[in-house]
């Protein structure tokens, strides 16, 4: 397959990871499997080929920016990086929902964070840890109130201490 071929495949895997992520309140059991585990082991495993195949006959290296340009300058190679983004960037945007999920994040904070980690990696970490922040100096602890809940568990209940117990209980079951 040509590397244009290869792009457009990385890109439209990435994607869907995104898409569920997007609509992860709805699905957190799916988004968590499928956009913060599967397509990202995906993505790295078609880097790996892509690193073990085009590597050893790249030219350039990462001692300088110059060699850094040399080694990008090959579409090969510049496939390889854009693939390896690709896998970390889905992988932190998963996260980043678990993280919200796990301390009761409103997921309004967490959407914006979503295509800004998509476009712009490590300012989408950078906005994503700033408003969890804020949520948790706004809200206290967790935004969810601390009160002993009912969870229904199908035919009974189940008793816990916390409303983010009985969230995370519901997300992950």
């Amino acid at each position: 397959m040509d590397p244009e071929s290869l792009f457009s495949l990385a890109g439209l895997l990435a994607m869907s990871g995104w898409l569920l992520l997007m609509v992860s309140p709805l699905i957190p059991k799916w988004s968590d499997r499928i956009a913060g585990q599967i397509i990202p082991m995906l993505l790295s495993c078609g880097y790996l080929v892509l690193a073990i195949l085009h590597s050893p006959s790249a030219e350039g290296g990462f001692g300088s920016l110059a060699d850094v340009s040399v080694l990008f300058s090959t579409p090969a190679i510049l496939l390889t990086g854009w693939v390896h983004f690709l896998a970390f960037d889905l992988f932190i945007g998963a996260w980043m929902c678990r993280v919200a999920r796990r301390e009761g994040v409103a997921f309004y904070y967490v959407l914006p964070c979503l295509p800004v980690t998509f476009l712009f990696g490590p300012a989408g970490y950078l906005l994503f840890s700033l408003l969890r922040e804020f949520s948790t100096r706004q809200h206290g602890k967790h935004a969810l109130p601390s009160q002993a809940r009912q969870v229904e568990t199908g035919n009974s209940s189940l008793q816990v201490q916390s409303a983010s117990q009985a969230y995370r209980y519901q997300a992950y079951r």
